[in-house]
């Protein structure tokens, strides 16, 4: 397994991986503004990054497909990008739900936002020691993990809170609506601890 990292030749499926991590990273800290401010420019950002992912995702499995012999197990590669991929999707489509649904950002949306980006970094770090200091890698991998859980708790709290706010008929659609979009964040810290798990296993196999 090890001397498969030494090769040069073919794609640098790894180093693909962590361009992708880069540009999630880089989506979700645009993300964390517009949730902060509800600038329109951040939330274009946001798209720009992501259908820049999508593109590089398509490149990526065009390679593999054309390549006989990964550095780790193709599998993982596909389910590492698309996991990478998902975690910028659920950030752009949660601004996609938020305009739909008339939804501002607020302290919430804000902290779950924050959360995601933490992520992303610790994710995005892991990959890039993946290679040559998979312990370290391993470190990382278990703070992406501890921040799902982190995103599961302030997920709670806003339900609780919009709970307690309801004082009429006419605040259910609103609470209804931010549900939904909270939601959307904890499903897309899911996808974060998803692309945790497998690093995990990457450096598992890699033992």
């Amino acid at each position: 397994m090890f001397r498969f990292f030494t090769r040069r030749k073919g794609p640098d499926f790894l180093k693909m991986l962590l361009e992708q991590a880069q540009l999630t990273r880089e989506g979700l800290q645009a993300f964390v503004r517009y949730a902060k401010s509800g600038d329109e420019a951040q939330a274009a950002q946001v798209g720009k990054l992501e259908r820049d992912e999508d593109e590089l995702r398509r490149v990526l499995i065009d390679e593999l497909n054309r390549t006989f012999v990964t550095p780790i197990d193709r599998e993982d590669i596909f389910a590492l990008s698309r996991a990478v991929d998902d975690m910028l999707d659920y950030a752009y489509t949660t601004i996609d739900e938020m305009q739909i649904l008339g939804v501002k950002p607020n302290e919430f949306i804000s902290r779950l936002a924050e959360v995601l980006c933490e992520a992303a970094d610790e994710i995005y770090l892991a990959i890039s020691q993946l290679r040559d200091h998979p312990n370290v890698a391993n470190e990382h991998v278990v703070r992406a993990k501890t921040l799902e859980n982190v995103a599961e708790s302030v997920y709670r709290e806003a339900v609780r809170h919009l709970f307690e706010r309801v004082r009429a008929t006419e605040d259910v659609v609103q609470v209804l609506k931010l549900r939904e979009v909270y939601r959307h964040l904890s499903n897309a810290a899911d996808r974060g601890d998803e692309a945790a798990n497998i690093v995990g296993d990457i450096i598992v196999k890699m033992s």
